[in-house]
């Protein structure tokens, strides 16, 4: 093998690789929009249950899909913030 065929492949290895960093979505601005989902699936829910109390043309299928998207929402939204919790917890015992 060349000399020179190997200090091309050594150039490869020496020179870093530049990563570029993902400008994706920071944690609190998907928590924040998270936030802003469930309640607004809370207000659908009330929105749709009181249409249908008042006699509107809603079915009462569209109630309980409602309700149950808005609670099961909720549910997931609690769980992110007792695990968001633990977490801190966690972070905070360890000791350096």
């Amino acid at each position: 093998m060349k000399i020179d065929a190997i200090t091309s492949q050594l150039t490869d290895v020496i020179n870093p690789i530049k990563i570029e960093k993902d400008n994706g979505d920071k944690f609190g601005n998907i928590l924040t929009d998270f936030i802003g989902q469930v309640n607004q699936n809370q207000l659908d829910a009330n929105s749709v249950t009181k249409d249908f109390v008042q006699g509107g043309n809603v079915e009462i299928q569209d109630v309980m899909i409602a309700g149950e998207k808005a609670k099961t929402s909720m549910e997931l939204l609690l769980e992110i913030r007792n695990k968001s919790i633990d977490m801190y917890k966690e972070l905070t015992q360890m000791q350096i």
